[in-house]
């Protein structure tokens, strides 16, 4: 199954090039797989003299635990909360600079954990085979709507 950046769009509040996943692979209640080349483009919001940096591979991983979390919500008919990021833990890196990988990254969201108020996910950044980036998440919902699988 292959979900759009148009899509994507409808299912995030990230607007404009702030929206940084261009394709949902595949997706269940157990994960989700999304694809990009965003790290790649001059005009990346998250660029900071000219570069990209590996700590930003965060917002990626994030942008696909709330895409998850909205399809999952969606699939059981409710429409997902808004979230934040709201902690960060064991996060290990590979790579220094997003920017000079040629290959499309690849960005993983599993949901560890959850309830009614906020869901922690491992989050995973690769390109051809290559960990970037990996991390646990707290996401912290807006409202009592769980927006994720359960």
């Amino acid at each position: 199954m292959l979900i759009d950046k148009a899509e994507i769009r409808s299912l995030i509040p990230h607007a404009g090039t702030m929206c940084l996943l261009d394709a949902v692979a595949a997706w269940d209640e157990q994960s989700i797989t999304c694809l990009t080349d965003t790290h790649r483009d001059p005009a990346n919001p998250l660029r900071r003299e000219g570069r990209l940096s590996v700590l930003h591979a965060i917002e990626y991983g994030a942008q696909a635990a709330a895409i998850h979390g909205a399809l999952c919500a969606r699939a059981a008919g409710r429409t997902a909360s808004p979230g934040y990021l709201a902690a960060l833990r064991d996060a290990r890196w590979s790579a220094t600079e997003l920017d000079g990988i040629a290959a499309p990254l690849e960005v993983t969201a599993r949901p560890l954990l959850g309830d009614t108020g906020s869901w922690i996910y491992a989050i995973q950044i690769s390109a051809t085979g290559r960990l970037l980036a990996e991390a646990r998440i707290t996401i912290v919902l807006q409202q009592s709507k769980t927006g994720v699988c359960a």
